[in-house]
């Protein structure tokens, strides 16, 4: 049902899934980066995106969005209420979720924001490291009207340096739908 609802949200607005040689069931889990990030439209795209491919996927937000009258609606489409009112270690929480799930693909946007950012946040990065897990790169690119999977990114002896330096050849401002609002440095 999801993989017919996400090729109609994408007819609907002229956008297209752009498939390559990544298949989700090959990689049980992952760390899904979302880039770049400078619209709520992102989201929309994304998710219409990874329903086509049939990815399991869940992204931490704020918990007020999975309570009350349309939380149910938001832990329909894969969403994990996190109370950022208390401290907590979220890269380890992260970590126990995909150490107790079987198959998982937790969603990031790496820049952290809609706006502006100076830098990358490293959270995405230590989540992946610590649980094991690669990194794949997912796209929505406006010029292009399209979105999809770029490449898979393996972590397990890299810097956080080395391994933004691999991933930074494949996002440009020319993708966002705010151009000005990305930054090709990453760090």
């Amino acid at each position: 049902m999801k993989k017919v609802l996400g090729k109609i949200m994408l007819g609907l607005t002229g956008w297209k899934y752009v498939p390559n040689n990544f298949d989700p069931k090959q990689v049980r889990k992952t760390m899904l980066i979302c880039v770049p990030h400078t619209s709520n439209w992102d989201f929309y795209y994304a998710l219409a995106c990874f329903w086509i491919m049939g990815m399991p996927i869940r992204m931490f937000i704020k918990d007020y969005y999975t309570k009350g009258l349309f939380g149910f609606f938001f832990r329909a489409i894969g969403c994990i209420g996190v109370d950022r009112s208390k401290s907590q270690n979220l890269v380890e929480y992260a970590v126990n979720v995909i150490n107790n799930t079987d198959d998982i693909a937790i969603i990031n946007t790496p820049e952290g924001t809609r706006g502006y950012s100076d830098k990358w946040k490293q959270g995405f990065y230590h989540i992946a490291k610590s649980a094991n897990v690669p990194i794949v790169l997912a796209y929505a690119d406006y010029k292009k009207k399209a979105c999809g999977i770029i490449k898979l990114v393996n972590v397990e002896d890299k810097t956080f340096e080395q391994v933004l330096d691999e991933i930074a050849p494949h996002y440009s401002p020319e993708m966002a739908k705010f151009p000005e609002n990305f930054n090709p440095k990453l760090y």
